[in-house]
């Protein structure tokens, strides 16, 4: 990655003034969570991939939970006080948050929607979350991601 390459997650970081660090690598549009966490040497246990859901009301959710986890929709609905969720589709993700499918960062939608964390990223001191682009990565503390996303935590998987 170029020093000066930034994207708009990390300008938003900059400008609250969170620290963080970034990492990039060639995105391969096959790659799972797990090897995008073996390709930023990181247990799979601290790289979180986001979700975005729709509650049965209409309102919409976001989840940010491990690569090798699978959100648990029940949990979810309970966790955000919805009868139910469900995931919303592919073609709705960029017009509804301003991100692509496997560039989604709960930082810096188009519009803040209610966003939960799973519990165990307390459990670390650095956990790492898309930067807002395919191929990069942002590494920052559990604590200020909350405080930059506004996630409540939940057990949700």
């Amino acid at each position: 990655m170029k020093k000066e390459e930034k994207t708009n997650v990390m300008r938003l970081l900059d400008g609250k003034k969170i620290s963080y660090i970034s990492r990039s690598y060639e995105p391969d549009p096959s790659m799972s969570g797990e090897e995008i966490a073996g390709i930023l040497g990181e247990d799979p246990e601290r790289v979180f991939k986001t979700l975005v859901t729709r509650g049965k009301s209409g309102g919409y959710y976001v989840f940010v939970v491990p690569v090798q986890a699978e959100l648990d929709l029940k949990k979810a609905a309970k966790a955000s006080g919805e009868k139910a969720i469900s995931m919303i589709r592919q073609k709705e993700l960029l017009p509804l948050t301003g991100y692509v499918h496997g560039g989604c960062s709960p930082i810096g939608m188009k519009k803040q929607f209610p966003t939960y964390i799973h519990e165990t990223a307390a459990g670390f001191d650095r956990i790492f979350v898309s930067a807002g682009k395919v191929g990069f990565q942002i590494g920052l503390s559990p604590e200020d991601l909350i405080n930059a996303a506004g996630c409540v935590a939940a057990d949700i998987i």
